[in-house]
């Protein structure tokens, strides 16, 4: 088990080897799942980003897609989480053709839960929101891998590669 990026101090309940922090959150159909139903059947990716419609999430999100069918043969599913509502997650799963979950943090109490978020700089600003994060979980219900500060570009190889690494 492996933890990537900066040694940051983030309050997070996520422990490696541990079971991630269980939420809810809505299908495409605005279905209501679970993490702990996906837990024990699937590996999981349970990924962070900022915004619907923004070009690093639109890559994020296109590169997801784009590789779906691989993570569905290798038995892992993919949820994405921003601070967007389910309404803004309709439409960018309908504009992006996303075929997986999101999940709407409006109030941020996920990110808060997982330790992404938190203080951001952007053009010398400061302000508090979602750090771009990933987590990933074996099919025994716990996190086996952390990426903190994740680039879009390539991520989605990067994981689908570390799954086929553990199988």
């Amino acid at each position: 088990m492996e933890e990537d990026g900066d040694k940051e101090k983030v309050i997070s309940k996520i422990k490696l080897g541990q079971p991630p922090v269980d939420f809810e959150f809505q299908d495409s159909n605005n279905k209501s799942h679970r993490i702990s139903d996906l837990k024990g059947n699937k590996n999981i990716v349970i990924y962070f980003y900022p915004k619907d419609f923004t070009p690093g999430c639109t890559i994020e999100a296109e590169e997801f897609s784009r590789d779906y069918e691989s993570f569905k043969t290798a038995e892992i599913e993919i949820v994405g989480i921003s601070p967007d509502s389910n309404e803004s997650h309709s439409k960018f799963r309908e504009k992006m053709k996303i075929p997986y979950m999101l999940a709407a943090d409006t109030r941020n109490e996920i990110s808060k839960d997982y330790g992404v978020y938190g203080l951001k700089k952007f053009m010398g600003k400061e302000y508090l929101g979602v750090n771009r994060s990933t987590f990933l979980v074996d099919k025994s219900g716990n996190v086996v891998k952390m990426y903190n500060k994740v680039k879009p570009k390539g991520h989605s190889k990067e994981v689908l590669e570390f799954f086929k690494s553990i199988q």
